[in-house]
């Protein structure tokens, strides 16, 4: 049974920071391409961030400077630092994992306000 589980979101002010994390079970981890994604009510769930296997990683433009993504294969974790965070980043952020099939978790919360 594959489980992502998310934690780490909560509320923070304008320029403050939040560390995500993702923690999975049931995958072989290491293989697994892994991303972040968000979603505000109403609109479409968004990309974020991307890292493949290899540790390569990309950014939606939004994001790129203030956030990283990162993965610890030994944990079978992967992480959003997300800094110098806006009040635009608010929203539900989702794990993805992908390889034949993909696989979601339940998302967490992040709200940036004063």
């Amino acid at each position: 049974q594959v489980q992502l589980v998310e934690s780490g979101g909560g509320l923070v002010q304008p320029g403050g920071s939040l560390r995500l994390s993702c923690a999975a079970s049931g995958i072989t981890f290491s293989s697994y391409f892994m991303s972040w994604f968000r979603q505000t009510p109403g609109k479409q769930r968004e990309w974020v961030t991307s890292i493949a296997s290899s540790g390569f990683t990309t950014y939606t433009d939004s994001v790129k400077g203030r956030f990283t993504i990162s993965r610890d294969n030994a944990k079978n974790t992967v992480a959003l630092q997300m800094n110098n965070l806006k009040p635009e980043d608010t929203a539900v952020y989702y794990c993805k994992a992908t390889l034949n099939l993909a696989y979601w978790g339940q998302g967490t919360q992040v709200t940036v306000s004063s």
